[in-house]
């Protein structure tokens, strides 16, 4: 058997972990609390972290007209991890929580003043989300549902740059029709600390 990565971030072991995401649903109103801006500060984190390695300078959140909200960056992409039949494996950040920061009483504040909590109940709290994943070696994608994978990993073209797309609709029986607007974002993007470009349209 090959070793799987080291405990970091996430639980390599635990693809998905159905009970953590059932848990994260049942307790909506608490991970809902900041609404459809703190869905996107949690997903904007991750390549502000990047940032910080200089391997990501820009990151566009799109607001788009279904109620969908987008991000990407152009950073070196999700961990892959190839097992010994060359199978791959992206890191399970969707549907497993992030060791550092779920229900973890020392987790750093986002610029909406409330807790880090991790990719997860961004996954969780939304009726879809796609993860499309370019790497230097291949390109991947995968469709979640509820918080659970309900399509395969699939591997795409990759002959676009490399980076990330995180793409969800938050569930409308958590959030209602409560909308999001780009003016409302922009402050809150304005205060992460970092020097990479931050950008938000609707689209």
């Amino acid at each position: 058997m090959t070793e799987l990565p080291p405990v970091t971030t996430h639980e390599w072991t635990h693809v998905p972990d159905a009970d953590h995401i059932a848990a994260i649903r049942a307790g909506s109103a608490r991970y809902s609390r900041g609404g459809l801006a703190h869905l996107v500060l949690e997903v904007v984190a991750y390549p502000v972290d990047e940032a910080e390695a200089g391997t990501t300078d820009r990151v566009l959140v799109t607001l788009h007209s279904d109620g969908s909200i987008s991000v990407e960056d152009n950073g070196r992409g999700t961990n892959v991890y190839f097992d010994e039949h060359g199978k791959p494996m992206v890191k399970p950040i969707m549907a497993t929580r992030d060791v550092r920061f779920f229900d973890n009483p020392s987790a750093e504040s986002l610029p909406d003043g409330l807790p880090r909590t991790g990719m997860s109940v961004v996954a969780a709290l939304s009726s879809w989300l796609i993860h499309e994943n370019r790497r230097s070696d291949g390109a991947w994608t995968r469709r979640y549902e509820y918080g659970l994978p309900e399509t395969a990993l699939t591997e795409v073209e990759a002959g676009r740059p490399t980076g990330t797309v995180v793409h969800f609709r938050p569930d409308p029986d958590v959030f209602g029709d409560q909308p999001l607007t780009a003016d409302e974002l922009r402050p809150l993007l304005a205060t992460f600390p970092t020097e990479a470009r931050l950008e938000v349209r609707s689209a």
